[in-house]
């Protein structure tokens, strides 16, 4: 049984606990690959006999559709928008992450609040604002960090879609050519995103390898993470 911390304060009726499951999180910037490895370790471990709730941003019946509609807009300040994905993610938490955990599965998380922070505090919110909006969240029991640098980012992004708005920065940043946004708009994200992975002792994995090669990196430690599981 692992005993469930949570990062601040314990929320309203989550109580002092221990739950059979496991909370996994694969972090990183958006084309570094999440997708593609959260469907790969999720059928690998379903083939292992692990049951899997698989979530990730947007995903609650709460606010996944306001956040979808605010966006397309282009008008959310800041604050506001850390606010909706911080009532998305509670939504998320109480209702899927924990019964997962209580239910001895592998909670499998594409993006947990710090994707939120690292976005908001490139865009200027103050760390402390945002560590206390989100001290309710549970310490997953490992944060896979997919790190890559921006020239080998690129080339992802504009293989598979066009450059986007949010993803650029276009929301704060003023300059005109959509590309160069991006790459300042990233560069900074990633740096936040090191800076996180240092502070919260994540594992980084170089995701400028073969889909092949991180799959087989994360397989490993994951399989250290769930040591035991299946004895409590």
């Amino acid at each position: 049984m692992n005993d469930v911390k949570f990062y601040g304060h314990t929320p309203p009726g989550a109580g002092d606990e221990s739950t059979p499951g496991r909370l996994i999180v694969i972090e990183g910037t958006d084309g570094v690959g999440r997708s593609t490895q959260i469907a790969l370790l999720k059928e690998w471990l379903e083939a292992e006999g692990y049951a899997v709730l698989d979530t990730g941003f947007r995903r609650s019946e709460l606010a996944a559709n306001g956040i979808d509609r605010a966006m397309r807009g282009h008008t959310l300040d800041s604050i506001t928008l850390n606010l909706f994905y911080a009532t998305d993610f509670w939504d998320r938490l109480e209702k899927s992450i924990v019964p997962a955990l209580r239910a001895g599965m592998v909670a499998l998380v594409d993006r947990y609040i710090f994707s939120i922070i690292a976005r908001a505090r490139v865009r200027g919110v103050p760390a402390r604002w945002l560590d206390d909006v989100f001290e309710f969240a549970i310490v997953p029991d490992r944060v896979f960090y997919l790190d890559v640098d921006v020239q080998h980012l690129l080339p992802r992004v504009l293989a598979s879609r066009q450059l986007d708005h949010w993803e650029s920065g276009e929301d704060y940043l003023r300059g005109p050519d959509l590309l160069d946004n991006f790459i300042n708009y990233q560069s900074a994200l990633l740096d936040v995103f090191r800076e996180l992975a240092q502070q919260h002792d994540f594992v980084t994995v170089d995701a400028r390898a073969s889909v092949r090669e991180v799959f087989e990196t994360l397989q490993d430690g994951i399989r250290q993470t769930l040591v035991g599981m299946g004895d409590d």
